[in-house]
């Protein structure tokens, strides 16, 4: 890889990398939280509706927790059938209460078994992420009655989604450093083994810094660009997300002086 690209993108990570980056993105729902298990519920939250623009997607997860009563954790694990009453109606985009009510199921069932989300994702060790989100749209929707309309919220690499909402869920679970962005809560997946997010922004100054070829913005894509992200940092390949999504946003001219 180009040293001098390598060099550049370090610098943006340094830059965006950082706790001024919280506020004003959906990371900043599950930092609200200090429980892990609040943390890891709005964190979920916040990444499948992170679709649109971030100010709405923080509105909307700010909602949603205050549907809560402010305590996930605590509503998931004891909520009646009176207190799902006060779920009805919310929507984002196209996730509306079908699609929520279904959520909590899933997450209480989940919890009287599991005391962490991460076993949703990785049951065993040594699993790839790939395997990981396949095995976790099986399991969240192994309900009988599963809605047929939420199938569209949760991904697989094996529909040759990028999976763009649930990678970067993992991102915030699973990568640790010293920026307090991520929180490195989960350790059964190093952040070498992470896949970076493919949204817009993160394509588009990937495909300006020749990062990523394929023409369809799919799981290959996904790969593609993380392999190349792994020549810069094999152990923490997916930190460039920062960098990318970030330059995409703040500063689109300073690829031009590259």
């Amino acid at each position: 890889m180009n040293d001098k690209l390598k060099d550049f993108l370090d610098r943006k990570v340094n830059e965006y990398n950082t706790s001024d980056f919280i506020a004003n993105d959906p990371v900043s729902i599950p930092h609200s939280f200090s429980a892990k298990q609040d943390i890891e519920i709005m964190g979920f939250f916040a990444a499948i509706f992170a679709w649109g623009q971030r100010k709405t997607i923080i509105n909307k997860c700010k909602e949603l927790a205050s549907r809560m009563d402010g305590t996930p954790y605590e509503y998931i694990k004891g909520h009646g059938d009176q207190d799902l009453k006060h779920l009805l109606g919310f929507k984002h985009r196209t996730f509306n209460d079908t699609d929520l009510l279904y959520s909590v199921d899933f997450l209480k069932r989940h919890y009287q078994e599991q005391e962490s989300l991460e076993s949703a994702f990785f049951p065993r060790e040594s699993m790839s992420v790939e395997e990981g989100l396949n095995h976790f749209q099986d399991y969240f929707f192994l309900h009988p009655n599963a809605p047929q309309r939420t199938r569209k919220h949760i991904s697989s690499p094996r529909q040759r989604s990028a999976c763009k909402r649930l990678n970067m869920y993992l991102r915030w679970m699973v990568r640790c450093d010293d920026k307090g962005v991520d929180f490195g809560l989960w350790k059964k997946v190093l952040p070498a083994s992470l896949i970076c997010p493919l949204d817009v922004h993160v394509e588009r100054t990937a495909r300006l810094l020749g990062l990523l070829n394929r023409e369809k913005a799919d799981w290959a894509a996904a790969v593609e660009l993380t392999g190349n992200l792994r020549k810069l940092d094999p152990d923490d390949p997916v930190k460039y997300d920062f960098a990318l999504f970030g330059v995409s946003i703040e500063e689109k001219c300073m690829i031009d002086k590259l």
